[in-house]
């Protein structure tokens, strides 16, 4: 086959394949690994990382901390990952846990808005053992090279965040004896993609078939994160820390004020292999970071504080339509009241200002010169007619 040029000469098939080659081979004798940072100064320090984080995510210290050093060292890794040294630099993947809606998925939101490296948000729901109906746990390296826009090199230095966790714990914490697809299964494909191995992943994702071509990547230098809300983890917990006495059955006067996040500031690998994760899957995650419950200040921060605050997002959109929206203290307070009835941490402020704001955004775009709206507490409670001015 020949292909012609604009200018009427022609090549052929043969000669683009080799020549490509050529250009190839010749780029990759230069070529010294992918690096997002020329010197240690330019790299973020891990308090610049957690001020970013600040802005998103509200509380959590702990947390985010754990987050930001293990991000910053990731950087230094890539750094000097093409010396040659007589020390090696592994990764500390990190394992956060917590309750619903306390920030585990919008700090790695936040983290992929700023980093300069390849991040991939994946949901360990979806996954199976291969050959079985769902995704291959390699499919979460192919979001990451699509991510680095098919550069293997900065694709092995990339961040991926593996999102729920705790829903493929083992039906018990006993080996399973039947075939457990999407939990022990998917738990023990993931063993050698977070510690290190040379993976063939398609590079468009889906099955592998004969034949196909496969790209291959090294997660030696992958950071991990994942997370998971742990339900019910904080029962083992507690009854590992009980101690029975002869007759009765008490906490000590500190055993008995843990609870909640302090609970899983406690956590001790057992407790996990209680729940339901492989030894083999604990012992490849080091760095365990908790999140707390939301408090009633933290909640009213949520509201008001970060970047993509309830308020000010409702506050825009009623700029948009030349209305000032203004919501009372009191106000504040009934919404974070039903709120913590819902029990799911932040989700459950959005719920509750959508129920409260449902009917003034059908009304408010009729209303003609209409200058400013303000939502008192009877508006959340009672369901009473918001303030206009017109």
């Amino acid at each position: 086959m020949l292909i012609a040029s604009p200018t009427g000469s022609s090549i052929c098939a043969n000669c683009i394949e080799q020549a490509r080659q050529i250009v190839k081979d010749e780029h990759s004798d230069s070529d010294v690994g992918f690096s997002a940072y020329a010197s240690l100064d330019e790299i973020p320090k891990p308090t610049e990382i957690k001020a970013h984080l600040d802005t998103y995510v509200i509380g959590q210290e702990q947390a985010k901390r754990a987050v930001s050093v293990a991000v910053y060292n990731h950087y230094k890794r890539i750094m000097v990952q093409s010396d040659v040294d007589d020390v090696d630099l592994e990764k500390s993947n990190i394992l956060l846990m917590g309750p619903t809606g306390t920030g585990k998925t919008l700090m790695a939101r936040a983290l992929a808005d700023f980093l300069d490296v390849p991040f991939a948000i994946a949901d360990a729901t979806v996954l199976t053992e291969a050959g079985y109906v769902g995704e291959d746990v390699e499919n979460i390296l192919v979001r990451l090279l699509q991510s680095a826009d098919y550069d293997v090199a900065a694709t092995e230095a990339g961040i991926i965040y593996v999102d729920e966790i705790d829903k493929i714990s083992r039906r018990s914490a006993n080996a399973s004896i039947t075939r457990d697809v999407s939990g022990e299964g998917v738990q023990q494909a993931l063993l050698k993609i977070l510690e290190g191995t040379v993976a063939q992943v398609p590079p468009k994702g889906g099955r592998k078939h004969p034949e196909q071509p496969l790209v291959s990547i090294n997660t030696k230098n992958i950071l991990f994160i994942v997370g998971g809300a742990f339900e019910g983890i904080g029962d083992i917990i507690a009854r590992r820390r009980k101690k029975t006495m002869l007759g009765f059955s008490k906490f000590d006067e500190e055993e008995s004020r843990l609870k909640g996040a302090d609970l899983l500031q406690v956590v001790e690998p057992e407790d996990l292999l209680q729940y339901g994760l492989i030894p083999e899957l604990i012992g490849r995650l080091p760095v365990i970071a908790a999140l707390e419950e939301l408090s009633r200040k933290a909640l009213r921060s949520i509201l008001l504080e970060p970047r993509n605050a309830l308020v000010k997002q409702y506050r825009k959109m009623f700029d948009l339509e030349g209305v000032e929206l203004i919501f009372e203290d009191d106000a504040l307070d009934a919404i974070i009241d039903i709120a913590q009835k819902y029990g799911t941490g932040a989700r459950a402020l959005r719920r509750s200002v959508e129920k409260v704001m449902l009917d003034i955004m059908y009304d408010v775009p009729t209303h003609k010169n209409l200058k400013r709206c303000t939502i008192s507490k009877a508006v959340v409670t009672d369901k009473a007619t918001p303030t206009l001015e017109y």
